[in-house]
């Protein structure tokens, strides 16, 4: 079981090093927006919320990523937002939409109501 946990998340965090579903600049934009976010959050609210903030964060992300996961089949088939086609006979990746980008929007106002709650 461990063994197959460990094969998901390599699987998944090659898709996710490798895919071209948002634009590189993109990628490494929101890495330093995390960052600024992290930092920012550090100085304004402290430890206990900012920590809160990036826990609900990621599990909300996590969730919605796993859904992905399992409707698109591994990444494989087109479903709502998320568009693959077919690139030499193999499934390919190809965009991504506005479902996707507004879960993660209302994933971030969740986790910051529920962080300025619990402090």
């Amino acid at each position: 079981m461990l063994k197959r946990l460990l094969d998901g998340i390599q699987y998944d965090a090659r898709f996710i090093r490798g895919h071209e579903v948002q634009p590189r600049w993109y990628k490494i934009l929101k890495s330093f927006l995390l960052v600024a976010v992290l930092v920012g959050s550090l100085l304004w609210f402290g430890w206990k919320p900012t920590l809160t903030f990036f826990a609900c964060f990621f599990f909300l992300c996590f969730l919605v990523h796993m859904l992905y996961r399992i409707k698109t089949e591994r990444f494989t088939r087109t479903w709502l937002d998320f568009v693959v086609v077919e690139e030499h006979g193999q499934p390919k990746a190809k965009s991504i939409g506005k479902f996707y980008y507004s879960a993660v929007i209302v994933n971030a106002i969740i986790s910051l109501l529920i962080s300025r709650a619990l402090s």
